[in-house]
């Protein structure tokens, strides 16, 4: 029984662990998956809040949507969040007001992966004094 499991099932073809760079890739590409969801899902919560605009106030429209759409908790929970912050930008004048002026505030340092994949496999001299 367990001779014909094993040709069925070789060990080679499911491996039970990647190569350290399969690892990062995997997980860069699970992280792009869970953001485009998540905006998916905003921007449809959105629609959802200016559809019922007229019925329902805007927070009780998120739940009604998070409800709706059977999303789970920790996924609802960054979803509303997110929503609530679409829908409060043009509510807070500061950041509005910094963002048209570009006083560059909002800048974002570039995100450098590979250099620091790169750099954790040198050697690094520590000067002590």
């Amino acid at each position: 029984m367990w001779g014909l499991l094993r040709r069925l099932f070789p060990e080679r073809i499911f491996r039970r662990k990647l190569e350290p760079a399969a690892e990062r890739r995997l997980k860069l590409a699970q992280a792009r998956a869970e953001e485009a969801i998540i905006r998916a899902h905003v921007d449809n919560a959105l629609m959802f809040v200016d559809t019922l605009t007229e019925d329902l106030t805007f927070d009780r429209a998120i739940d009604t949507y998070i409800r709706e759409m059977a999303i789970p908790e920790p996924l609802a929970s960054t979803v509303a969040t997110r929503t609530l912050v679409v829908l409060g930008q043009d509510l807070v004048p500061y950041r509005r007001r910094a963002h048209d002026e570009g006083d560059g505030s909002d800048e974002r340092p570039k995100l450098r992966i590979n250099d620091a994949s790169q750099g954790r496999g040198q050697q690094r001299t520590i000067k002590r004094a």
